[in-house]
């Protein structure tokens, strides 16, 4: 109200002053007419309006009453104003105070999703650090079993590498025991065959058909020598041959004679010549090495 009426105070002043101009100028008017008399002239028609004091009443009340209505209009304008103003404070201060907790809403919004995001962000760093750690955990356990693994694996081929080397020690030492055992078995058939041989061969040599098988080889010989100039009667020679089977004849040297080299190479060559020697009549009377007695007949 007091505002409105700052607003309004010349518009009041002036409207009161007016209204006091026209009390004053009626008030004036009637007291000229009581109080002077008029000059004696000739009436003139003047279209004019007696004022009543009942009027002049009437009049100001009216002017008060209707400055009574302007100050009320203005009063109620004021306060409408005021009201509107008030409200519009209101509205502002309300549309302030709801902005103010909308952005402190905002404010604890944005804090909480920072706060939860903290807090996810601290549970996703645990999660993964526990996953982390459950993984080494994993890795840990499965190196483990794989170093226990790879133990008993060790262990398992040391054990059968040495129970290989045992039974190829065994194998070994069998296998030499039936070496041996055949070893000794093969030699001890090869002295009784041996034995049996030169049992054989000893009663072959002393039997007339070795005496025969040696005249034979001498005559085949003989047969085959050529008789050098410088050979003389009665001549006596040991020859010393090597034969193979088959009688094919490997080496002849004179050992023994009482030619001279000339004899004693006719012979070398005559018991080439004569190769291969003949067979035995038993296999028997075969010998490698050979002694020949050479005789010839004159």
């Amino acid at each position: 109200m007091p505002g409105f009426l700052r607003e309004h105070s010349w518009s009041i002043v002036f409207s009161v002053a007016l209204h006091g101009l026209l009390l004053a100028a009626f008030a004036a008017a009637a007291l000229i007419g009581i109080h002077h008399s008029l000059p004696t002239i000739q009436p003139v028609a003047v279209d004019a309006v007696v004022l009543d004091s009942q009027v002049l009443h009437a009049a100001q009340r009216a002017l008060a009453e209707r400055a009574e209505q302007e100050a009320a209009r203005a009063r109620a304008e004021a306060e409408a104003k005021a009201a509107a103003q008030a409200a519009e404070a209101k509205a502002a201060s309300d549309a302030k105070l709801a902005a103010e907790e909308e952005r402190a809403a905002q404010e604890t919004a944005a804090a909480a999703a920072e706060a939860e995001r903290m807090k996810q962000a601290q549970v996703a760093r645990a999660t993964e650090a526990q996953k982390a750690a459950a993984k080494h955990a994993e890795e840990l356990k499965r190196a483990e079993e794989a170093k226990r693994a790879d133990d008993v694996k060790r262990a398992e081929d040391a054990r059968r590498a040495e129970e290989k080397r045992a039974a190829d020690a065994k194998a070994a030492d069998e296998a030499k025991r039936a070496a041996d055992l055949k070893t000794k078995a093969e030699r001890e058939a090869e002295l009784r065959r041996q034995l049996a041989e030169e049992e054989h061969a000893s009663a072959m040599e002393a039997s007339p058909a070795r005496a025969q098988y040696i005249a034979r080889l001498a005559s085949r010989i003989q047969n085959a020598w050529i008789k050098p100039p410088s050979a003389r009667a009665g001549l006596d020679c040991i020859v010393n041959i090597t034969q193979v089977l088959g009688g094919e004849v490997t080496s002849a040297h004179v050992s023994q004679c009482n030619g001279d080299a000339a004899a004693r190479q006719s012979i070398e060559n005559a018991v080439y010549r004569a190769s291969p020697l003949p067979a035995p009549p038993d296999p028997a009377l075969f010998e490698r090495n050979l002694v020949i007695h050479f005789h010839p007949e004159e």
